[in-house]
């Protein structure tokens, strides 16, 4: 019951919040406050919230988006105007009830028409609602609905009571640029007030500093523009300047676009197009004496958006995929992802041999690695001194990769086979017939691996048998062009034998010599380097072998916290906190574990896990350290964090780096993690932790951060 209440006080918050497109409590509690500058109005944009909230929950509607508050923000701007801009009278709240009803359904309806489309409805069911109250006021006139007239409106700018004073105060004694500025801002809530605005700024900088910034530069840019071409001879009207350009350079630049030097140019270039926007709309909107409101910036962001959504390459300007509601959480999780999430990107490639293999031949390389065909690599194998066989060296026998097993290297059903082709004899080679002996395995459209070379008679698979990865499909060879034995691997789009290449690289790899081997996570081998398949360790892989429905018991203290494990309708696995309503997004991809995101409370066992377990590999050398970034937004020194949110879309200053290895004991294994934070080039150790791990799991992990030492019992709540 407790859980259900704070959800429900979050949800009316969100709804807040989300007029400046976030989730941030503080500032959903500082416009749900000033709101009531204007008694009614702040009582009616309430009680639509409330009312379409319950609506909608009962209803059945998705839950994501009544908790964000995507469903009940409309009904909020609806209760907002309908207090400013009408009497309040006998039947008010009745025609506010059927109003509410209809910008209800039609939010449901847009969000889905437009959600199709991958475009946010934004303020278009508050528009069309109120427009349709209006064209129907003659109508209603007599049951009671009326329009405050204009001298009442000014009257209520400056609010009731003590706030008269305090508006004087600061009308007076702030520049007319600031005071300017503030009332724009308060226009969002139909206000015109210069304390609503200064409280609303301090909440939009609380919430983020990024956007606060493009207000600011959205709001001199149009400034700018109005004093280089007098649209406006009279001043911009402070709710054009707010609720349209101001906002419109902010959710360009910060919200729908990755923030960026370049999100911030287009930012500043949408003001021009605002002002023929709305212009042009406030002409059209005239004939019908109805109110342009905030039409001109879901336009111009809807058009935007969609322009950009055709492209077919991203480029370097970037749309927001994952919505954090948070430009700085935006950026930091996009700049972390772009490098870590590899398993996503690509299509896991395993090596398709045992044991440790030469790259004999890179991409593009020296001998027949030319052109289209360019991008393939040769495999022997080598003994100490770098001899490819033993003497006398003129049979293929002598060679050390001859007859060995050639592995699949990826799921996916056999395409193409040839095994007819003779193997040649030492120095010689068969031109006609390139490529040899080959296998060809489709691993997803417009995707597929090739073996050659392969020995006669040695393929185990035929066309259209499903293999999984590891499965022997033949034995190397020196048929075809092959002077000596060796294994070509090549990555190609097509199912033919003589198909051309693509740049692809393997998912998990050792390189180095035995004493001193290198991780190395989706990359392409370079000519020279020794590869090895990684050897997995049974106990790390099936302690954090987290499968849906997994659950256990995290005891520190006082502390205690139930987690499961679920997927979420894109497939991603997470572990969920009971009590904290934590969520730690994480990929385990059978040679590593990592985590990708991490939501919800920043004090709870569940986030200091996800700390220490950022990155595992299943690899048991003391030699191999697993070293990784975390995002930004995890710096817990708030001073340092929003110094560089400020510049972030343009340089960063701060690095957290991660750094694990894996220790044996005698009946286990010790994970030992340390976190470091970089700053201009200073790097300190921030945190470090231990996670104890034996055959039957995770029995504990302690880490060591903010001068506190945290020890955490990890009891497993079933077995499978």
């Amino acid at each position: 019951m407790k859980n259900r209440i704070s959800s429900f006080i979050g949800s009316i918050l969100n709804t807040y919040a989300i007029l400046f497109f976030s989730q941030n409590k503080v500032l959903g509690g500082i416009l749900l406050l000033v709101s009531f500058v204007t008694p009614i109005a702040g009582l009616s944009g309430l009680f639509c919230a409330l009312f379409s909230l319950i609506i909608i929950k009962i209803l059945g509607y998705r839950h994501e988006n009544i908790q964000s508050g995507l469903y009940s923000f409309n009904s909020l701007l609806l209760g907002l105007a309908f207090g400013t801009f009408f009497n309040f009278t006998p039947y008010y709240v009745l025609w506010l009830v059927f109003a509410c009803l209809l910008v209800v359904m039609l939010t449901i309806i847009l969000t889905d028409r437009l959600g199709k489309l991958g475009l946010p409805i934004l303020s278009i069911p508050f528009i069309l609602c109120y427009w349709l109250v209006l064209f129907g006021e003659g109508a209603y006139y007599h049951g009671g609905l009326q329009q405050k007239n204009a001298l009442l409106l000014i009257h209520n700018a400056a609010g009731t009571g003590c706030l008269v004073n305090v508006y004087q105060y600061l009308s007076v004694g702030l520049p007319c640029y600031v005071c300017l500025f503030f009332r724009a801002l308060s226009a969002v809530l139909f206000q015109n007030n210069i304390l609503t605005g200064l409280l609303i700024s301090i909440g939009v900088f609380i919430h983020s500093r990024i956007m606060f910034s493009l207000l600011v530069i959205g709001f001199i840019s149009a400034l700018l523009f109005n004093t280089i071409t007098h649209n406006y001879p009279d001043g911009i009207s402070y709710y054009n300047l707010g609720a349209n350009f101001m906002l419109a350079t902010a959710t360009i630049g910060s919200f729908f676009l990755i923030p960026s030097a370049r999100s911030y140019l287009w930012a500043i270039l949408s003001v021009p197009v605002m002002f023929i926007i709305t212009n042009a709309l406030g002409g059209i909107m005239a004939v019908y004496n109805l109110p342009v409101f905030a039409l001109p910036f879901c336009v111009i962001n809807i058009t935007l958006l969609y322009f950009l959504l055709l492209r077919k390459k991203a480029g370097k300007l970037q749309l927001v995929g994952l919505q954090h509601y948070s430009p700085e959480r935006n950026l930091y999780q996009f700049l972390n992802q772009k490098d870590r999430l590899d398993d996503l990107k690509y299509f896991r490639f395993s090596l398709p041999f045992m044991g440790s293999w030469t790259v004999s031949q890179g991409y593009n390389g020296d001998i027949t690695h030319k052109g289209e065909w360019g991008k393939a690599l040769d495999f022997v194998i080598e003994d100490d001194d770098k001899k490819t066989y033993s003497h006398p060296g003129n049979l293929p026998e002598h060679f050390y990769c001859f007859n060995k097993p050639v592995l699949a290297c990826g799921d996916g059903v056999v395409a193409n086979v040839v095994d007819h082709v003779e193997d040649n004899a030492i120095g010689e080679a068969n031109k006609k017939e390139n490529w040899g002996n080959t296998v060809v395995i489709k691993h997803l459209n417009g995707l597929y691996s090739k073996v050659s070379h392969l020995k006669k008679g040695s393929i185990k698979v035929k066309v259209g048998d499903v293999v999984k990865t590891g499965d022997l499909i033949g034995r190397c060879g020196s048929s075809g062009r092959s002077p000596e034995p060796h294994l070509h691997f090549q990555v190609q789009a097509t199912a033919y034998i003589d198909a051309k290449t693509l740049a692809y690289p393997f998912a998990f790899y050792m390189t180095g010599e035995a004493k001193k081997p290198l991780i190395n996570s989706y990359k392409i081998p370079e000519e020279g380097q020794i590869l090895t398949p990684p050897a997995i360790h049974k106990t790390i892989r099936k302690a954090l072998d987290f499968q849906p429905g997994y659950t256990a018991v995290l005891s520190a203290n006082t502390m205690h916290e139930s987690i499961e494990v679920f997927t979420d309708e894109s497939g991603q696995c997470y572990l969920y906190s009971k009590e904290t309503g934590a969520a730690a997004y994480f990929i385990n991809n059978g040679t590593q574990f990592y985590f990708t995101s991490f939501y919800g409370d920043t004090n709870s066992l569940l986030y200091y896990f996800h700390l220490a377990a950022y990155k595992v590999i299943f690899i048991n050398d003391e030699g191999i350290l697993a070293n990784d970034v975390y995002p930004v937004h995890l710096c817990r020194n708030k001073i340092q964090l929003w110094l560089q949110d400020l510049i972030a879309p343009f340089y960063r200053f701060i690095k957290l780096s991660y750094q694990s290895s894996n220790l044996s004991k005698k009946a286990g294994i010790i994970i030992s993690v340390k976190q470091f934070k970089n700053i201009f080039g200073t790097t300190k150790q921030e945190m470090d932790a231990t996670i104890d791990i034996s055959e039957t799991g995770i029995l504990e992990f302690n880490i060591h951060i903010n001068k506190v030492d945290i020890k955490t019992k990890w009891v497993r709540g079933n077995i499978y």
